[in-house]
């Protein structure tokens, strides 16, 4: 099978894909067709692993189809744009494992998260936590990601509970949460927050916007 590639980041060319003779049925479970991408599949492509953000085929009367997939890039978190043409276009899936982990603390500037099945403890330093770091607190239940048995991120659950170290103070009688004001979180976040939230009350915030949902209570 010959794959054309095309794209900003990739010259023109052709790859012609064929069966190794010491291919295994595992090797072969790691290749799949277009058609069984999905939102939030993990793909590889040149020792890199990808995560699937959007994909469309685009069909051209007498001519191979065009497909395109918009992919992040795991390691970087770079946003790319990826078209490819051809009939029987095979995708590689990268062994991309979550491990389910609790946060435990953070110790000269290394982070150590427990799995929650083995027990084994991962030491990650701040360029592999990322943006995570501003929602971790002790026992914060996380997904640690590996690519090829190496920790290359963390996943956080939709939504954490942080405690407000400091906002200024709200007006009697004003409950409404259309207006707001900022919040220093105990991880040093801040988000903006209804008047009536005050220091020391626990607020929910979504970790996709780092957006305050509610306040919760004790």
């Amino acid at each position: 099978m010959v794959e054309r590639v095309v794209g900003a980041d990739a010259a023109i060319g052709e790859r012609t894909f064929e069966a190794k003779p010491h291919e295994t049925q595992e090797d072969q479970r790691m290749v799949m067709d277009f058609g069984d991408l999905r939102r939030g599949v993990t793909i590889e492509m040149d020792g890199v692993p990808f995560k699937v953000e959007e994909y469309h085929q685009q069909k051209m009367q007498q001519r191979a189809p065009v497909y395109h997939i918009k992919m992040r890039n795991m390691l970087t978190g770079q946003l790319l744009d990826k078209t490819f043409s051809g009939y029987g276009i095979k995708l590689n899936r990268a062994p991309v494992v979550n491990r389910e982990c609790t946060f435990l603390y953070e110790a000269d500037g290394l982070y150590t998260f427990m799995d929650s099945t083995s027990f084994d403890q991962y030491e990650l330093n701040k360029d592999v936590v990322g943006d995570a770091l501003t929602y971790l607190v002790d026992q914060t239940p996380c997904e640690i990601v590996f690519f090829r048995d190496k920790a290359i991120g963390v996943e956080l659950p939709t939504t954490v509970d942080l405690a407000v170290s400091e906002t200024p103070p709200g007006y009697k009688g004003d409950t409404a949460s259309g207006s707001g004001k900022p919040a220093t979180l105990e991880t040093g976040l801040v988000v903006n927050v209804p008047m009536f939230v005050a220091t020391g009350d626990k607020v929910r915030i979504d970790t996709r916007t780092a957006e305050y949902v509610t306040r919760v209570s004790e």
